[in-house]
């Protein structure tokens, strides 16, 4: 079941998800290993279907004997909800949202580990939206046009990405989605969030609908596109002519498509065409990297290699 080897010391980690073999996380993971001289810590990938999460987590938090020791997960999906209920610990953040994206093994003596879990997407949205604010926002401070934002789509990831927003200050908040009803959508995170949200039905495909959504961007001072590859494509046409009859997005406004691949996406070539600053998906990468290795090794790894990493990664696809 395991792609990752055990050597004969050391720790090791992994990202897990079905499927699983796209994830850049390995780049980032080894870059910030490299970085910090933690030559004995190794990190892979393991496809895992959902009815094996229990077991892979039974795994990682069992005793290590000769093999090396898990320090932790990196969760992509279907798994970021699911698994919630089979960790022994959830971080306050990671409850709220709905959402775990990292799993640390905390380990006292040679007993079995306690598995904590972590939320570090909100960070990565966080980050990949203060540093392509113009100017760049400073740690601590909101891109200086947060006053509106829309959403796009309900998942997992929107629901990090309403936290995200409320800690850049944002209270006017839009999510436009098929399906907003349901226990691990946007709209119950953010009741129990205690956020205000409105919801805007999206039918992607169906001209009025697409019109309906791409006006809503233009009035946005931030844009979060959480959907996968090619789901948003519809939007890109009305968006560019929403854009176009409005005189561009508002100033200083900024849009985060979360794909990293293909780049740029129809949706951001549309708002960055119209002069609009746009994130890559892989600045969130990035971002939330951070935090999960610091999370799993306890120290905070230089960021330059795993950015330069990253780039060559990309570059090579």
């Amino acid at each position: 079941m395991s792609a990752v080897g055990p050597p004969e010391r050391g720790h090791r980690a992994a990202v897990i998800g079905w499927p699983v073999a796209h994830s850049l996380s390995p780049v980032l993971h080894r870059a910030a290993y490299r970085g910090l001289s933690l030559e004995d810590w190794t990190y892979g990938t393991m496809p895992v279907e959902p009815s094996q999460l229990e077991g892979i987590l039974t795994e990682v938090s069992s005793p290590a004997e000769r093999e090396a020791v898990w320090a932790g997960l990196s969760v992509t999906m279907p798994h970021k909800r699911a698994l919630l209920p089979m960790l022994d610990v959830v971080d306050p953040l990671a409850a709220v949202v709905g959402v775990v994206n990292t799993v640390v093994a905390q380990r006292s003596g040679t007993g079995p580990a306690l598995l904590t879990g972590f939320n570090t997407d909100v960070a990565g949205i966080v980050g990949a939206l203060r540093e392509t604010a113009v100017p760049p926002a400073r740690p601590g401070q909101a891109p200086p046009s947060g006053r509106s934002a829309v959403v796009l789509g309900s998942g997992a990831t929107a629901c990090s990405a309403l936290a995200a927003l409320s800690e850049l200050g944002v209270t006017d908040l839009t999510v436009a989605a098929r399906r907003h009803a349901g226990p691990g959508r946007a709209a119950t995170a953010a009741h129990r969030m205690g956020l205000e949200v409105a919801t805007l039905t999206w039918r992607p495909g169906q001209a009025s609908s697409d019109t309906a959504v791409a006006e809503s961007l233009v009035r946005s001072d931030l844009v979060i596109s959480t959907l996968p590859a090619r789901a948003a494509d519809t939007l890109a046409g009305p968006l560019a002519t929403a854009l176009e009859h409005s005189g561009g997005p508002a100033p200083g406004a900024v849009m985060l498509d979360v794909v990293y691949a293909p780049w740029p996406t129809p949706l951001a070539s549309a708002w960055s065409g119209a002069g609009g600053a746009t994130a890559p998906g892989w600045l969130m990468l990035l971002h939330q990297a951070v935090p999960q290795v610091t999370l799993m090794t306890g120290r905070t790894p230089p960021t330059a290699p795993m950015r330069r990493a990253l780039h060559e990664a990309l570059a090579a696809r």
